[in-house]
């Protein structure tokens, strides 16, 4: 039984998305027909319209809507402008200057919106134009944006780590915030690192001009109170002062009071920032609850011990296990956003990363980390199309340029596989449980 719910549940999925019929529709059709399988068909529709109601009755799940809603604030608060200067003041000497700060002012615009999109969109349209009349490469600067903007999905505050820890029954938001700084850095800077190789090999030059003390400190002062709001939620989520939940709303007013105070916020700008965070808001809680049904299915046919019983039958080793697992979700990527993504494949690959040693919490970055790859990868990567639109250039051209990239992304992403420690360190170290019971 467990074999034939699955190979319904994928046949059906699978040929629901080739027909164009959206994700949340896809997901919750073949959930009830792969599950009435298992189930009297009536009964399998009480239960997922149960399963729904459940899924998106979390009280966590609120937490998404206000990070949405923050983010899209911060998007015209003129806080990009502000941390693309910050950025520039602390790599700006460095061969290529230009693409180092896209990569830092990347990993902290998109930390503080998390959203890589956003991060893409601001830093593409803000310093690739400066970039180009200095001489740079447009399909270089191109690559360097959409290489580095997926960095703010892992370090936090990240929806998509909230996403996980709802469908992984509850892991630790905080454990996760603090889980996904070091990946996250790590993958920024090895993305500078590629970029000094290729500035250095292109003759691009650090910045010559001088920036005095005055100049600098005024370059801190305005980014400073940008920086902060990173400071203020994560901190007050990780000494108790208020929950993921709570952050979200500090965050909302927080970025609200401060894009006032930069004169960067109309009330027509606000209607339409309200409306669309309203519409995405929409379209995600209806995917929680939809994957719900999904994750019921799989898990009351015990489809994941039935995976681990095929995986072990491939190979014992769990280095052979865990590689199998990055490539299938690699290549998930490419086809799926990251949410469903981890809403479809988190209950399937959890018990078998678990078998492998690795804690929830660690799993939940190896898990994201690889989704958030498909974000730069074609067919349907966002990153990648927002990034070449920005640029004004074309995926064909930037596709190359970016196998350098792609290569120490997932070196990173095998270091945080098989050493485990690199996501869990920081969370251990300020006393947070690293796992769930068994």
């Amino acid at each position: 039984m467990t074999l034939t719910v699955g190979l319904t549940m994928a046949f059906v999925l699978v040929a629901l998305l080739i027909l164009g019929v959206p994700i949340c529709i896809s997901i919750a059709i073949s959930s009830v027909v792969a599950g009435a399988g298992a189930l009297d068909f009536n009964m399998m529709l009480q239960t997922g319209a149960q399963r729904t109601f459940t899924g998106i009755s979390v009280f966590t799940l609120i937490a998404i809507p206000f990070f949405i809603l923050a983010g899209n604030i911060m998007n015209q608060g003129g806080i990009a402008i502000r941390l693309m200067n910050f950025a520039n003041l602390l790599v700006g000497k460095l061969p290529g200057s230009y693409a180092h700060t896209n990569a830092m002012a990347n990993m902290m615009f998109g930390a503080i919106s998390g959203s890589g999109v956003a991060a893409a969109s601001a830093m593409g349209t803000i310093i690739g134009p400066v970039a180009q009349k200095e001489g740079y490469s447009r399909d270089f600067m191109a690559t360097v944006n959409i290489a580095t903007a997926p960095t703010g999905l892992l370090i936090p505050p990240s929806n998509t780590l909230i996403t996980y820890s709802l469908v992984s029954g509850g892991t630790s938001v905080a454990a996760l915030f603090l889980a996904g700084y070091i990946p996250g850095i790590m993958w920024g800077v090895g993305c500078m690192l590629v970029a000094f190789y290729y500035a250095k090999k292109a003759g691009y030059r650090g910045s010559s001009q001088k920036v005095t003390l005055g100049a600098a400190m005024k370059i801190i002062f305005d980014a400073l109170p940008s920086l902060l709001l990173i400071v203020i939620v994560i901190g007050g989520i990780i000494v108790g002062a208020f929950t993921a939940t709570e952050g979200a709303i500090v965050a909302v007013v927080y970025s609200l009071i401060l894009s006032i105070c930069y004169r960067n916020m109309t009330w027509k700008a606000l209607k339409k920032i309200y409306a669309d965070s309203a519409a995405m808001t929409g379209i995600i809680v209806f995917l929680i609850g939809v994957s719900s049904i999904m994750s019921w299915v799989i898990s009351f046919v015990n489809i994941p011990a039935a995976v681990g019983d095929m995986l072990n039958g491939i190979s014992s080793s769990k280095i052979v296990i865990l590689l199998i697992i990055n490539i299938f979700l690699l290549f998930v990527g490419t086809f799926l956003d990251t949410t469903p993504a981890i809403l479809i494949f988190t209950p399937i690959f959890l018990p078998i990363g678990m078998q492998c040693g690795l804690s929830p919490v660690e799993f939940g970055i190896v898990l994201v980390y690889n989704l958030c790859i498909g974000t730069i990868t074609p067919p349907v990567g966002n990153i990648l199309f927002v990034g070449v639109k920005v640029a004004q250039t074309t995926i064909e051209r930037v596709i190359k340029p970016l196998l350098p990239y792609y290569v120490v992304i997932v070196g990173v992403l095998m270091i945080c596989t098989y050493f485990p420690t690199v996501s869990s360190f920081i969370p251990e170290l300020l006393g947070y449980e690293a796992t769930l019971p068994k």
